[in-house]
């Protein structure tokens, strides 16, 4: 075996033994959720000196401040959030371009949002070379949102907010999931919110720690 062909082997390994052991160990139990994180490269999405690190069980640094989720973390909200193909998918908090990816093995079109420029001409490289073709990208501020495409059925919030912020609730759809880690800077929760008819549903998920929402409607900068 070349050494090419080893690495890819090793890195395929290492994405099916996280899959089993980080993933399904835990309680993530839907198929098509496990599928779509054994689909994704996830070593596409760091930097070359950390791809051997890129199945580990935490966060990585990408730059800009930001980090490529843990993946049992990016499981869990995709589990969250109940795809089934055919939805509409708001991400708010593009990053590497990873969440997006599984997004998009899972549902019919995703609109993420990035503050950083850089980060999301990064990605936009990344999902292009992996030939995600349903994936649109804008850099803006995410804790408005994207009106203009609004409603989604679901909306995913990669970003620690201090509060769910308003005007993602106004573009949830009728019958939609939210998916948002919401508390102070350093500890929050992850909120599991359905929006119907009669109004928004809110249950409380596991703790987390995510980098800050900022924006109008999340933390301010600094």
């Amino acid at each position: 075996m070349n050494k090419i062909n080893g690495e890819k082997s090793g890195m395929w390994r290492a994405r099916l033994r996280m899959v089993e052991d980080q993933l399904r160990g835990r309680d993530i139990d839907i198929e098509a959720v496990l599928a779509a994180m054994n689909q994704v490269p996830r070593e596409a999405f760091v930097s070359e000196a950390l791809q051997d690190h890129a199945y580990d069980d935490n966060p990585l640094p990408i730059g800009e401040g930001q980090t490529i989720s843990q993946p049992y973390m990016v499981a869990l909200m995709t589990q969250l959030l109940d795809l089934h193909g055919h939805e509409k998918v708001l991400e708010i908090g593009t990053g590497s371009g990873y969440q997006s990816a599984v997004l998009a093995e899972l549902s019919a079109k995703v609109f993420s949002i990035e503050r950083s420029y850089a980060l999301s001409q990064r990605a936009r490289k990344v999902l292009e070379g992996l030939g995600y073709h349903n994936i649109l990208l804008r850099v803006s501020d995410g804790s408005i949102g994207w009106e203009e495409f609004a409603p989604y059925d679901r909306i995913i919030v990669t970003a620690a907010a201090p509060q769910v912020p308003k005007s993602l609730v106004k573009q949830l759809a009728d019958d939609g999931i939210m998916i948002v880690p919401v508390g102070n800077r350093t500890h929050q929760e992850l909120k599991i919110i359905t929006k119907t008819a009669g109004g928004l549903n809110t249950r409380e998920g596991e703790g987390c720690i995510f980098v800050p929402l900022v924006g109008r409607e999340g933390w301010r900068e600094g």
